[in-house]
This record gives C-alpha cells, structure tokens and sequence, in this order.
C-alpha cells in the first residue's frame, strides 16, 4: 500500500508586523473629541460653533481666493460684509452658507404638531427643486443664484468665497466659488521615494477596517461574523490568506458594532398594567431586553484582542449618546477584554497617529475616522446621480471641514470657543464607515509646479452585515484591497467563502 503523502504546510513562521499608537500632539491640528468637564456645558447657543467656524477660515479662503482672481478682468474687490456689496460691482464675498430647503426637518413645526398625530416618517432626502442658497455672516444673509451655484456640491455650514455681482432683484449672480482647500500636511520622516525603493512589501504593515458588524439583530449575518473573526486570528483558509491576515497589524472597527434595540410593546387586549411592571428590573424588562448582543461581541472581541489591537468607535445604531462627537463605550461593558491593554475605546470621530516601523524604513501615518452619520447626513442636501458619498467625501477635505451640517440637521455638543469638526491638517489616512457601497480615492493638491503639497486617501467602508467587507489598507503605499466573507443563502455577501480581492485601480471604485 502505498503511503499517503504528507500535506503540504507553510513551515515559515508568520509574524506581525509592528505598529503603535502614538500620543496625540499639543496643537489643534488633530484635537481630542473627548467632553471633559471643562466643555461639558448646555447652556450655550449653537450659533457660537458657526462664528468660531467663519472666523477661523474667513482668513484663509480670502486669501485662497484673492490668488485665484487677482488678475481676472473686472479687478474684483473684496466686500468684508455681505449686505454692502453694491448692484453691478464685480466683487467677491465670504459667508456661511445656508440652504433654504422646503422638505429640511423643522423644530418649530415639531413643536406645533399635535400630539395626536404621529410625525412623518424621516426622508432620505433634503433635497428638491424649490431649494435656495443663501450666504451668510455677522450682517446678514443674500441669496446666491446662478447656474455655477446650482452646479456646486454646497451644504449648510460649509465656508465658501463667492465671485459675482449683485442683480436688482437683491440676489447675488456667482460666476465664480473658492473654497479653503486642502489643509497643510506635515511631510513624514522619511521620504516616500526612499520608503519606495528600500522598503520590504512582505513586511508592510496594514491596518483592518470593518463596520456595521450589526450583531443582534432579526436577520445577523453570524457565519460570516465569525469567518472574519477566524480570518483576523489567523485560523481561517490556506496558506495564501493565512500570510495575508499576518500582515495585519490592527483592527479598527468604524461603528454600528451593535444593531438598535427594537422596543416592543406589550399592550393590548387584556393587557393588565400590574403584570407587566413585575418584568422590569434594573431599569428594562427582562422579558424584550437580551445581552446575548453584548456578549457575542465581547466573545468576538476577546478572541481577536489575542492577537492584535482594536480600535472601537460606536456608532448610529450602538448604545451610545446620539450627539457627536460620541463618547468611547464603557470599558466594563465588554467583560474580560477589557483588561487588555491592547483593546482600545475610541470616539467618534477619533484621530490616530499611527508608527509602523521596518528593517529599512519608519513612517507615522494620521488617519481620521468616523463611523458614517457626517456623511450620510451630507448626502441628503445632493441630488444623486451625479454626486457620490465618494465625491461629497473628498469635498470635505477641500472644505477642510468633516460635519459642516452640524449642528444644522447633525446633532452634535454646543461648543462656543471651537469648532472640533474642522481638519485643520490633512490626514494621510481619512476613513468612513456605515457606507452602502465601497469606494476609495487618492485626493491630492498639487503645487504650480506640478508636485504634490497635500494628500490623502479616503475610503468607504461599506457595512459587513450587507456586505461581507472587510478593507485593509497599506500604512507605507496607502494601498487599498478588501477581503469578502459569505456563505451562499446565509449572508448578506454574495462570497462563498474568503476572497481576497486587490483594487487595481482603486481611485475607481465608488
């Protein structure tokens, strides 16, 4: 009988790649979305956040836009105030803008509603025909007309330079729209030519984002769940995915962790008010309240803590405040992982600065996350078709501001002497999770030169539960690829297994 041969194994020893977190730097450049007792105050007007915004980028789009119409003709002055521009005088003005929308929430309609009738459901979209744009500041509002307004991807709170004259209707012709542009970027310590050539592809180091693992609820996509968590440890698939899990230094998990407790009533006929006070204790009812959820994260969470470090951001439909920036979860709520120190709560937004070291080269890399609600509420000031959350994403960046909306139709913390929501350096990494659909770009502002001063690449990260997705990125290269986990008929991915699929022209992908 002839002997069976052996199977065949990687008999190198696969180890990953290091990466730590560095402590964030003094300057504002990328501040902390933790309320402390200092800025722990609801006493103040949310208008302070709009003043603070306007004064802070009033500077720096004027200067941006007098370099872009210095020398058009007509020598278009600057109008400090929008309320002193003159009929037929060429000029340009600096404001807030604000979209008038007929179908946009209204707190005073709320508050004149009966009680009686139950609220409309929410739209998934602001946006109509009947909109109008308006710009504002410490004077007063004028409305912008015109067919390169109308075109504009524009939304309430963004800071913007309006090139045009005044009609004698009252509304202000724009021809023209400057924005404040990419923020400056601080250049690594080694540089990227050098990393290119000298540095090892085997031993880059790449970082996991997933989101809207939606753990709970009436439909889980748990086989797929725990292929990721298998795939991640290092004990899911051949000798091929086991080498590219290696390479993951970190797991950062962008929201939507959990799904929403559905409340359930239990009134009706026959309902007696005494019984169904006897299920309540501890503040829920026993009987449609369940920590299996909870549980099956912390399980999910201890097994990949093991061997790598996690970033936890909460999300829309996590057990969190409502209000951004949100707060990191309870540690305790988490059970034995919570003594690692390798697990990690953050907010939402959050910025991390992120080493990764090799034998050749060093790089620290900023990403900026946030778990999807900015954009998703951006999203629904624009029609679409033609604009994509991949285009409204990287208008972001120009507008050097992540959540203009807010607090507008976002609700988020009364601030008055900051504005946390703007990007005040460019990151070289800036994520968003609860997308649809994925999609990344490598945004970049080049000097007249020709070389490249800022860039960064944005990515979306589509929810897991619909998807199946798990994105990794290169910290060296800033490469993106996506890993797809399913199980025909039992997930909401349409992989039969892991599939490991390379972007190769990621800038592509919507």
């Amino acid at each position: 009988m002839a002997p069976v041969a052996p199977l065949a194994t990687n008999s190198a020893v696969l180890t990953r790649p290091s990466t730590t977190v560095l402590p964030s730097t003094d300057d504002s450049a990328t501040p902390s979305f933790l309320i402390t007792v200092d800025n722990k105050s609801y006493k103040h007007q949310y208008a302070n956040i709009y003043f603070v915004r306007l004064r802070i980028l009033r500077g720096i789009v004027e200067e941006k836009a007098r370099q872009r119409w210095h020398d058009i003709k007509g020598n278009p002055i600057l109008v400090p105030k929008v309320l002193e521009v003159e009929k037929s005088q060429l000029c340009y003005i600096v404001g807030t803008v604000y979209m008038d929308m007929p179908l946009k929430p209204n707190v005073m309609e709320d508050i004149a509603r009966d009680n009686s009738i139950p609220p409309p459901p929410p739209l998934s979209k602001f946006y109509s025909p009947d909109d109008s744009i308006m710009l504002e500041d410490e004077s007063g509002r004028i409305q912008l007309v015109g067919a390169r307004v109308t075109d504009a991807k524009l939304v309430t709170g963004v800071i913007i330079a309006a090139l045009g004259m005044e009609t004698p209707t009252g509304e202000f012709e724009v021809v023209d729209i400057c924005y404040a542009e990419m923020a400056p970027q601080p250049r690594s310590n080694v540089e990227e030519e050098k990393m290119e050539v000298d540095a090892d592809p085997q031993a880059d180091g790449w970082i996991a984002v997933v989101s809207g693992l939606d753990i709970g609820s009436p439909s889980a996509a748990d086989a797929q769940t725990q292929m990721l968590v298998e795939y991640l440890t290092g004990e899911e698939g051949g000798p091929g995915q086991q080498i590219s899990a290696s390479q993951i230094s970190r797991l950062i998990i962008a929201g939507d962790s959990l799904a929403p407790v559905v409340l359930t009533s239990t009134k009706g006929e026959g309902f007696d008010e005494k019984e169904g006070r006897k299920g309540r204790r501890y503040g829920y009812d026993a009987t449609s309240f369940s920590p299996h959820p909870t549980l099956s994260l912390s399980a999910h969470l201890l097994d990949i803590a093991r061997t790598m470090p996690i970033h936890l951001l909460p999300g829309e439909t996590d057990p969190s405040g409502v209000i951004l920036p949100q707060q990191p979860f309870p540690r305790a709520m988490f059970g034995t992982v919570s003594s690692f120190g390798s697990f990690s709560c953050e907010t939402n937004p959050t910025y991390l600065r992120i080493a990764s070291a090799s034998e050749n080269s060093e790089i620290t890399r900023t990403l900026l996350v946030n778990s999807g609600q900015p954009l998703n509420d951006m999203f629904k000031y624009l029609a679409s078709p033609p604009n994509t959350p991949l285009s409204l994403l990287e208008s972001t960046l120009r507008w050097r501001h992540m959540a203009p909306t807010a607090p507008d139709t976002l609700w988020c913390h009364p601030y008055f002497k900051a504005d946390p929501f703007l990007i005040s350096q460019t990151p070289d990494l800036y994520i968003v999770g609860g997308q649809r659909r994925f999609g990344t770009k490598m945004v970049v502002e080049s000097h007249k030169d020709g070389k490249a001063q800022q860039r960064c690449r944005v990515v979306l990260v589509p929810r897991f539960a619909d998807t199946g997705m798990l994105v990794l990125v290169n910290l060296r290269t800033l490469d993106v690829k996506c890993v797809k986990f399913g199980i025909k008929g039992m997930s909401g991915g349409s992989a039969d297994g892991v599939q490991v699929q390379v972007k190769p022209d990621p800038d592509a992908a919507q």
